[in-house]
């Protein structure tokens, strides 16, 4: 049987999209044997407990492709007699994939690339380090055809042929419609029939809640008892809340703090739209590599609006109800989400 070493600082307690998608590829690894090698942070335990495999944890809060780190690793996989590696995300762990074939048994190395690995194919000498790594991985995996596009650009032909597809699965048992988000709405204050928009990821500029936060004044003048909830934490917290009180929005804008993941198909259930208009900063070197957000809301019948940044309308394609957005069109915005509204009540 394979027995698969996954080394990622991407990895429960912490949160977000990649998280959630290098968590479900290593509950999905049938056939494989399973050892985890991430960084330590709080609630490190609790999560460790919870799984069928052991999860061994760097006394740092961040893995890099050190000496200490390189050397760490490679004791892991002979300890474990691995022979595969995944690299949760290949910039910059991938670096670690030559030692560790020559230090100890593993055969073959799978890097998964996400959004971050744009900018690296954009930026000299971190180009350089991507080529490196796609030299020296087996596999290099990407979440949409942008990316595969942009990353490709660093990468030899050698490299760019043993490029596979891996975008990221919901499971569709737990995200799917007719769940009960009443207990949710009851949380926050909300009556069965108010509207509700729901926008979850981490608050970065990127995601786009600055341009729903300008356009809700207009929702409101249509769907007065319309809440829009944010749910999530990161830097731009303040920023936004800023922002709501400019807007004069603050009695139907609710920010919830980041949900735990079981926790998120029934936040989904309490909405009847689910918007994010994601946007491509920093001259193109910061775009949306695809959005399992869109992915879970749809699961679970919500209408979806979409930013058209990087792979992200690549998430909506197949889905019931979705629409792509410029992502810095305030009336445009506000338009869509009024009348996505108005069908979402009229089901």
């Amino acid at each position: 049987m394979t027995k698969t070493l996954v080394v990622t600082n991407d990895f429960p307690p912490r949160r977000g999209g990649i998280e959630s998608f290098v968590f479900s590829l290593c509950a999905d690894m049938l056939g494989h044997e399973l050892v985890v090698y991430t960084a330590r942070m709080a609630g490190s335990d609790v999560v460790d407990r919870s799984v069928d495999y052991p999860v061994i944890r760097d006394r740092a809060r961040t893995l890099l492709p050190t000496f200490r780190v390189a050397r760490a690793v490679q004791q892991v996989a002979r300890d474990h007699g691995c022979d595969h590696v995944l690299f949760g995300a290949a910039a910059p762990l991938g670096l670690l994939a030559a030692g560790l074939k020559r230090a100890s048994g593993v055969s073959h190395a799978k890097g998964l690339t996400h959004g971050h690995e744009v900018w690296w194919a954009r930026v000299p000498v971190a180009r350089r380090l991507l080529y490196r790594i796609g030299e020296d991985v087996d596999v290099l995996t990407y979440v949409s055809e942008y990316c595969r596009r942009e990353i490709a650009r660093a990468l030899s032909p050698r490299a760019v042929a043993r490029m596979e597809r891996l975008s990221p699965r919901v499971n569709r048992e737990r995200f799917r419609p007719g769940l009960d988000g009443l207990v949710w709405r009851r949380r926050l204050g909300l009556t069965d029939d108010q509207p509700v928009v729901l926008s979850a990821s981490r608050l970065v500029r990127r995601k786009g809640h600055d341009t729903l936060i300008k356009a809700w004044p207009s929702v409101l003048d249509r769907h007065h008892r319309a809440r829009l909830v944010i749910v999530g934490d990161g830097p731009s917290r303040a920023r936004l809340a800023r922002l709501v009180r400019r807007q004069g929005v603050a009695a139907s804008v609710t920010f919830v703090p980041a949900v735990d993941w079981g926790e998120m198909p029934l936040v989904y259930a309490m909405a009847d739209v689910f918007a994010l208009p994601c946007r491509t900063r920093l001259w193109g070197l910061e775009p949306e590599a695809f959005g399992i957000v869109f992915l879970e809301a749809a699961a679970c019948g919500l209408p979806i609006i979409v930013g058209n940044s990087g792979g992200a309308p690549e998430a909506a394609e197949g889905c019931r109800s979705s629409w792509v957005v410029a992502p810095r069109d305030v009336p445009g915005i506000a338009t869509r989400l009024c009348s996505a509204l108005t069908s979402a009540r009229a089901t």
